[in-house]
């Protein structure tokens, strides 16, 4: 596990849990200034740009967490120290209440670092609110310093139970998801194959009946032998209009009546409750694709664009399709989103592996391959692959089962 996280710091909602330690840490300081304005004096006066510097620091590494990257732990740093020295220049009263920034700084800790680094970090911040602390009163009394450095390490493990039950809440949630989805796929399943066996089974025994006799009395009464091939044929074509029904039930309503671009490109531009921004563009002209091909990369491309608006909280999303290459068709999808480990992914119950295998398991059907590449914090790149045109017919069964 890397002792680096990239956690998002995109909050939603006004009232967010998330959103307290800002709000702590922002009250403080903006408290702080205006008691130094107030005080009006020279060392007073040094002290408001370093603080504004302090708060500036603090709002802009947070709505530019998502280029931060390996920047992160140098500008928590960086606030560590303006808040250092800003609390031990500080008069001692106003003081006092900058020593309790280090709640929203141990909690950004949390959210930017995991395991012992998370810890060994937290231990760093206590010991200075203890220093800050002790010279904020003077003396280094256990009654002083005890109580902020309990009260700092209590936020820490309420933090943590918050994390760690959201998590769970959420691979919950997921399980529950994908058992609907899996019974859902089993009731369809079982309703095809009710529709196969009381349609065209039925039906291609009966007309297989109509040829034996037809073959038996083709010498004696061809007469009769070409009425039941006449009717075999009749049956024929009522099969084949029952069999093309079928297949436009199990065909994505988006391509009914659009191609896989129109489908795409109507998919991305669809309004949705993330704020992310999804570009569409394509490569090279359309080939031919067969119905079931277009299918299984919409699906793919659907899912693939779920994980990057809705679990990976991309700012932008681009989906490319690329019909370049004469025997392969390609749809990408690339996201700046939070990112994460694809050798972990598989490994973990509530995680985007679900989706990943589920994408590889319908083209890998098809012939096709499902690549991924991604890090934390680096966002992601997927791309799903099928055989078109010669390279289908090279793909052996797996192209045409």
């Amino acid at each position: 596990m890397p002792a680096f996280a990239a956690p998002a710091l995109v909050h939603r909602g006004p009232l967010s849990p998330r959103r307290l330690p800002d709000l702590l840490f922002l009250t403080v300081v903006i408290g702080g200034v205006v008691r130094l304005v107030d005080l009006n004096s020279a060392l007073c006066w040094e002290l408001v740009p370093l603080i504004t510097l302090l708060a500036v620091g603090y709002v802009g590494g947070l709505a530019l967490w998502d280029r931060l990257g390996r920047w992160g732990p140098l500008w928590l740093g960086t606030l560590l120290t303006l808040w250092c020295r800003a609390s031990w220049e500080m008069p001692a009263p106003t003081a006092t209440a900058y020593t309790w920034l280090a709640l929203p700084l141990a909690i950004l800790a949390l959210r930017m670092f995991t395991g012992r680094t998370a810890v060994t970090v937290v231990g760093v911040i206590t010991v200075l609110l203890v220093l800050l602390t002790a010279r904020t009163s003077g003396t280094l009394h256990p009654e002083l310093v005890v109580p902020p450095a309990a009260a700092l390490w209590a936020t820490v493990a309420l933090y943590r139970t918050q994390q760690r039950l959201l998590g769970e809440l959420r691979c919950t949630r997921a399980e529950l998801a994908q058992g609907q989805r899996e019974a859902g796929r089993l009731a369809e399943r079982a309703r095809i194959a009710r529709d196969l066996h009381d349609t065209l089974a039925q039906e291609l025994a009966g007309s297989r009946m109509l040829l034996q006799a037809a073959d038996r009395d083709w010498d004696r009464r061809p007469d009769l032998a070409r009425t039941q091939v006449r009717t075999v044929v009749d049956a024929l074509g009522a099969n084949l209009a029952e069999t093309r029904t079928i297949i436009s039930d199990l065909t994505p309503p988006a391509l009914q009546h659009d191609d896989l671009t129109t489908a795409l490109r109507t998919l991305c531009a669809r309004d949705t409750a993330t704020p992310s921004r999804v570009l569409f563009r394509t490569e090279g002209e359309p080939g031919d694709l067969t119905a079931d091909r277009a299918a299984a990369l919409l699906r793919v491309a659907q899912g693939l664009l779920a994980n990057a608006c809705e679990h990976a909280r991309a700012r932008h999303v681009w989906v490319t399709l690329d019909h370049r290459d004469d025997t392969t068709v390609t749809v990408e999808v690339r996201d700046d989103g939070l990112g994460f480990d694809p050798r972990a992914a598989t490994a973990m119950p509530c995680d985007r592996g679900l989706g990943l295998t589920g994408g590889r398991e319908r083209l890998d059907a098809l012939g096709g391959s499902l690549t991924v590449r991604s890090a934390p914090g680096r966002g992601t790149l997927a791309r799903a692959s099928l055989p078109v045109g010669a390279a289908l017919a090279l793909a052996g069964p797996a192209g045409n089962r």
